[in-house]
């Protein structure tokens, strides 16, 4: 007989229960009617299911009591100050057994077929019963559950009854994204397609591509499966046809037969596609849908089926310590997804919301998305496979392995579910077991690797992002190439050396034979965009955003938030482009993963991203501008310094990173050096030719001699290639090779707030305080980056701050060009500086030059101020002013513009502040 699939939609509303007492099971709750409805698909959170939130709320995901204990965090010690440990808090929790039931019907016309039930993404482990009948459970976190009822789905009416528990089934890691609140929230239910299938008796169970790039041929692995329990026959018809793509192209027919055993049948076969198949990439991502017919004779009976599955043909390999695709190196210019959905609170399982995630991906310059300790559903693939985007995926642990525990079995069983269900996705490129594992974790993960790369190689595989490196691995994730890591605070590259363009991570591949991704890179911060609030209309509320803007107030600098928020975010754009250079200058390199180009919500509230975590500009950074220095093609320029004196000589060697479709003929590199108005001050051309794929490609050298141009000056250093849109650019200043750091008539210079400047103060006389560094009670740590993740899951690791703001056109920094917020040439200045706490000083006053403090402390700091004291009028300054200072021509122009204000007719403070509240600012040393 002939069976065409029929299937019934379960969505709706759902009898339902909670069982926080896990009473359900042993009442036997499948023979009972629940009290209360749900909708699914949907979560029990989302429906205001659940318990309040309080102080003693289990959340699943690491956070230590002990964090506010510290002096950091006094504002949250008393009592109900603070109801979460610093990320957004879902309106209900509940963790435990829930149960959900329906009435079925199965219709009479299905008598004879093959009933199976699916529910895709369920949070956590499903039990399913058909009226008093356990039909089974799955724990998959990744991949549909699915069920066959066919036993007990005779014709009539049935009682569906699902357990679903969303508790720690597995101890994957509490902070594995997969499970915990700190980002998707550990809720409970069923998100996605929820069908009933009546299905032929022998059917289509399974069908995987394996591409062939070489011989534009795909092996097909189809698994018929067959429940009457007799042998027979049958015969495949495979079929294809291109799309994504402005290519028309087809394959096949193509008849395959075979023997039909009694349970389960294997048929491999390799299908042609013909000489103009298509290929796929992030440039050309086109794509294939192969039906396979089955038509199968067991005895007198004909049974039929059909699959259609997408794939693409493409090859993902390696060359030497570089990825390849089809053949060509590329290079993986990835971000994190870590599961972060506030509105609903779990996955999207739509392509529309997928499909713009990837869209905005690209927009960056991005080509990859790496799924941090978590697996998306299928939406995800199906966006990626159409937009051109690379995915790693991960099992979804983050925590013990290895150690004999059941999370070691569950790692296979969940691989070979992933690799089942999404397999054939040719987006789907690299796979590990998860983040970061903990114990004896590098015999089993050799092993896990080894066995995979066996059953798989249609993608790479790697014991783990971050580590181990293992010789198994056919890529490494490293979390050591980078601008800052963990525990570096101001010794890190970023902030305990000079500012250049020239270093590189070459030392790394040059001990690997395997292609590196740099892990995680970045973490970069700005201050919270207090305006993002009102978005949180759904599962999540941003109460920790509501708490951090009611210190801001607090503390008097309430109407500086969004200054705070543009400065900072400069600042994070300047460092995420270093962070991104370096590693396009290695030459070698494989790639790199940011944390991120979105905000992380968990683990003390990360806002490390250019977009906020609805994946919308925060409006300090256009995706125009990141696709300058990432993308494709970005433009290089190795240079040893970025500060200059007048009469130095300008040394760039312009470099290429190249990853495009195809090389660049005839390319012509025109550069330019513009001042601050943008007006051209020199110009040139360099012809190129051929541009081939890769990276370190020389383009030429620039020996510019900085002269014939007004000084002080930031300059700008623009590359393009000429007739095309690929360019970048680089700042730098050139300063005075010597300036009068005389001291006016009438200003009393000096380190210390002594009885000398009380008394030339009391006079009504002019001072400059340039107090030690040293001699500051220190309280937020200061350096020239941005913080780096937060201070609370570093525990406070250095900076402390996120960077500067300022008011260029202040008279103080009249002969000192700077923007409104921390550029390179603040890293002399900041370097060695402390930040002053004001926190005494009148609510008004408001410093020439403000350090932002971290947004869960948020005081009121201070490099540079200026205030009427006793009598007199007083700019008081914390930057290191006399260290080598002829070696630091930034710090000695900044004096300069200082000295020049004190002595001028414009240094009028406007704030009067008590001499005893500038005294305290300090240790004693002679203040006093």
């Amino acid at each position: 007989m002939t069976e065409e699939p029929i299937r019934q939609h379960l969505a709706g509303t759902w009898r339902f229960a909670l069982d926080p007492d896990d009473r359900g099971t042993g009442d036997r709750w499948w023979e009972q009617e629940l009290p209360d409805t749900v909708v699914l698909p949907g979560s029990l959170q989302e429906q205001g299911f659940g318990s309040d939130i309080t102080f003693e709320t289990p959340w699943v995901g690491y956070h230590d009591p002990e964090w506010f204990k510290d002096p950091l965090y006094a504002p949250y010690q008393q009592p109900g100050a603070v109801r979460f440990p610093f990320w957004l808090q879902p309106k209900k929790h509940y963790v435990g057994a829930a149960w959900y039931q329906r009435t079925i019907t199965v219709p009479e016309e299905w008598r004879g077929r093959r009933i199976v039930l699916e529910f895709e993404r369920v949070h956590w482990e499903s039990r399913v019963w058909l009226g008093g009948v356990e039909v089974g459970s799955c724990a998959s976190l990744a991949t549909p559950h699915v069920y066959d009822l066919t036993p007990w789905a005779v014709p009539g009416d049935h009682t569906l009854t699902v357990r679903i528990d969303n508790r720690m089934i597995v101890d994957v890691g509490q902070d594995a994204h997969s499970v915990t609140d700190h980002t998707q929230t550990n809720w409970n239910g069923i998100v996605g397609a929820m069908p009933l299938r009546a299905e032929s008796p022998v059917w289509i169970d399974d069908v995987q591509v394996y591409p062939d790039v070489a011989k534009r041929s795909v092996t097909v692995r189809v698994t018929v499966g067959n429940a009457t329990g007799k042998e027979g026959t049958c015969r495949l018809e495979l079929t294809s046809t291109a799309y994504n793509t402005d290519c028309t192209h087809a394959a096949g027919p193509l008849d395959v037969t075979s023997r039909l055993e009694s349970d389960s049948t294997v048929i491999c076969v390799v299908f042609p596609l013909g000489e103009g198949a298509p290929l796929w990439d992030e440039f050309h991502p086109a794509l294939h849908r192969l039906t396979v017919k089955l038509t199968a004779a067991c005895g007198e009976t004909t049974y039929t089926d059909e699959r259609r599955v997408s794939f693409g043909l493409r090859e993902f390999s390696t060359v030497g310590t570089q990825f390849a695709i089809n053949g060509r190196l590329t290079f993986l210019r990835g971000t994190l997804e870590c599961a972060v959905f506030p509105a609903t609170g779990y996955p999207a399982t739509d392509t529309a919301t997928w499909r713009r995630i990837c869209r905005v991906v690209k927009e960056h310059g991005l080509n990859h998305i790496r799924f941090h300790s978590w697996c998306p559903p299928e939406a995800a693939f199906v966006a990626a496979d159409e937009a051109g985007v690379y995915l790693q995926v991960e099992c979804g642990t983050w925590g013990y392995v290895g150690e004999g525990r059941s999370v070691d079995q569950w790692l296979y069983d969940e691989a070979y579910r992933i690799l089942k269900a999404y397999g054939n996705h040719p987006s789907f490129v690299l796979i590990t077991h998860g983040n970061e594992p903990y114990g004896d974790h590098e015999a089993f993960l050799r092993k896990w690797v080894e066995h995979f790369k066996a059953v798989d190689p249609r993608r790479l595989w790697t014991a783990g992002s971050a580590w181990p490196h293992v010789p198994e691995n056919q890529f490494h994730i490293d979390y050591t190439p980078r601008i800052q890591g963990w525990g570096e605070e101001l010794n890190s590259r970023i902030n305990a050396r000079p500012p250049e363009t020239a270093s590189d991570y070459r030392a790394w591949v040059k001990r690997t034979l395997v292609p590196i991704i740099s892990h995680e890179i970045g973490q970069w911060c700005a201050y919270p965009d207090f305006t993002e609030i009102g978005k949180y209309r759904g599962v999540l509320q941003a109460k920790n955003f509501e708490l951090f803007q009611a210190s801001l107030r607090a503390h008097h600098m309430g109407d500086q938030a969004e200054d705070f928020l543009a400065a900072s975010g400069r600042l994070q754009t300047l460092c995420y482009k270093e962070e991104i250079e370096s590693a396009l200058r290695t030459p070698g390199f494989g790639g790199f993963q940011l944390l991120g180009l979105t905000d992380f919500p968990g683990q003390g509230t990360a806002l490390v991203g250019a977009l906020n975590v609805f994946w919308e500009p925060k409006g300090y950074a256009a995706s125009h501008e990141y696709r300058r220095f990432c993308g494709p093609t970005v433009l290089l320029a190795r240079l040893p310094r970025r500060i200059f004196t007048y009469g130095d000589v300008l040394e760039a060697d312009f470099e290429a990173a190249h990853f495009g479709a195809e090389p660049l003929q005839q390319a012509v590199l025109v550069w330019q050096l513009c001042d601050g108005n943008g007006k051209t001050l020199r110009q040139g051309r360099i012809p190129v030719g051929t541009l081939p794929i890769g990276n370190g490609i020389a383009l030429g050298t620039l020996r510019l001699p900085l002269e014939g141009i007004p000084v002080p000056c930031r300059l700008r250093l623009v590359a393009g290639i000429e007739a095309t849109a690929i360019e970048n650019d680089w700042d730098v200043w050139v300063y005075p090779a010597r300036v009068d750091l005389a001291v006016p008539r009438d200003v009393l210079v000096t380190d210390r707030f002594g009885p000398e400047l009380t008394a030339h103060l009391a006079a009504g006389g002019r001072g400059l305080l340039l107090a030690n560094p040293k001699d500051v009670d220190v309280v937020s740590r200061f350096g020239f980056s941005s913080m780096f993740w937060n201070t609370v899951w570093t525990k406070g690791q250095a900076p402390h701050t996120l960077g500067i703001l300022c008011d260029p056109e202040h008279p103080a920094l009249a002969h000192f060009p700077t923007d409104f917020h921390t550029n390179w040439q603040w890293w002399d200045v900041l370097h060695g500086a402390e930040a002053m706490v004001l926190e005494t000083l009148p609510p008004e006053l408001r410093p020439i030059v403000q350090p932002i403090d971290t947004w869960v402390r948020n005081l009121r700091l201070g490099l540079l101020f200026e205030a009427r004291v006793g009598g007199g009028s007083l700019l008081v300054s914390s930057i290191d002013f006399k260290t080598d200072l002829e070696a630091r021509p930034a710090a000695r122009q900044l004096l300069y513009s200082l000295l020049r204000y004190v002595g001028g007719d414009g240094f009028a403070p406007r704030q009067t502040v008590a001499a005893d509240d500038v005294r305290r600012l300090f240790r004693r040393n002679g203040h006093g």
